[in-house]
């Protein structure tokens, strides 16, 4: 029998398409909300919410829909592509679930970045923009007239960091939590690599993941904050200067803020990217 490949087409195709219909269901609401409060720091979760409401309607949620989807599908794929590819490898050389699942999710959330930079800082402009009236594809033009490709990529060192540590984190997590709930199940002289899991338990470890995963919340405020800044005009800070300017006008806790809504939003991305991914695997998905 020929060992199975490292490297799976497929997973290009399955991780795109399960990464829009993420964004495009609930996951896209929840990047808005998450993005208005890392930029309005003062408001409260609850006044960011009816905020976005007042101001664009019950649209508001989807703003900036269309590199949304352009970005799901490239960054599902190559996350999914990437991120099993490297998993395969390390368990072919002896690595652990949990070390293997931490270092491929590292692998594929830092692979992300190369579309994920400028997507993410489109759909930052169109929810954070002064003037409503500007479309996409104005933000897009403009932003290469003036600064070319490498504007796109302002706050690309935050945004590195947290997708490096987001889906390493999810991975892990994850994986730790299957193996937690795989010892409930274990029976004398079996190993835990025998016991099956069911639905519910893989999407509750998938929860946990996801919910622990945002301890990297303080690298997403400075993304979000230097994005905001770059798509507004205003003159470039590093990831330094654009600690002390969020400590300075909000304090250590503006580090934190939107970490509720983005508790959800990284429960969905975890489920549609590491839960599901798994459970359509015997079905050669």
């Amino acid at each position: 029998m020929a060992p199975a490949k490292s490297f799976d087409p497929k997973d290009i195709l399955v991780g795109g398409v399960l990464q829009c219909i993420e964004a495009i269901t609930f996951g896209l609401p929840f990047e808005v909300w998450k993005t208005h409060m890392g930029t309005y720091r003062d408001q409260g979760t609850m006044e960011a919410l009816r905020n976005i409401y007042r101001n664009k309607g019950i649209g508001g949620f989807w703003a900036g829909w269309q590199p949304k989807l352009v970005e799901g599908f490239l960054k599902g794929g190559i996350l999914l592509f990437a991120k099993d590819a490297t998993i395969r490898v390390l368990t072919r050389t002896g690595f652990g679930e949990v070390s293997s699942g931490l270092i491929g999710g590292f692998v594929g959330g830092c692979a992300q970045v190369v579309v994920l930079g400028p997507c993410t800082f489109l759909v930052t402009a169109a929810v954070t923009g002064g003037d409503k009236s500007v479309s996409v594809y104005a933000h897009t033009m403009n932003t290469y007239r003036t600064r070319g490709i490498a504007g796109f990529y302002h706050g690309g060192t935050a945004l590195i960091l947290r997708q490096g540590t987001n889906w390493a984190s999810r991975q892990g997590f994850t994986d730790m939590a299957r193996e937690f709930l795989k010892k409930r199940h274990v029976k004398p002289g079996q190993d835990t690599k025998q016991v099956k899991l069911s639905v519910g338990e893989e999407a509750l470890s998938g929860v946990i993941g996801g919910t622990l995963s945002t301890w990297n919340q303080p690298f997403e405020v400075l993304r979000i904050e230097a994005q905001a800044a770059a798509s507004k005009g205003l003159p470039p800070r590093n990831i330094v200067q654009t600690f002390k300017h969020v400590v300075k006008e909000s304090g250590y806790i503006g580090l934190f803020q939107g970490i509720i809504p983005r508790c959800g939003l990284c429960i969905g991305q975890t489920l549609f990217l590491i839960t599901i991914p798994k459970l359509l695997k015997p079905y050669g998905l």
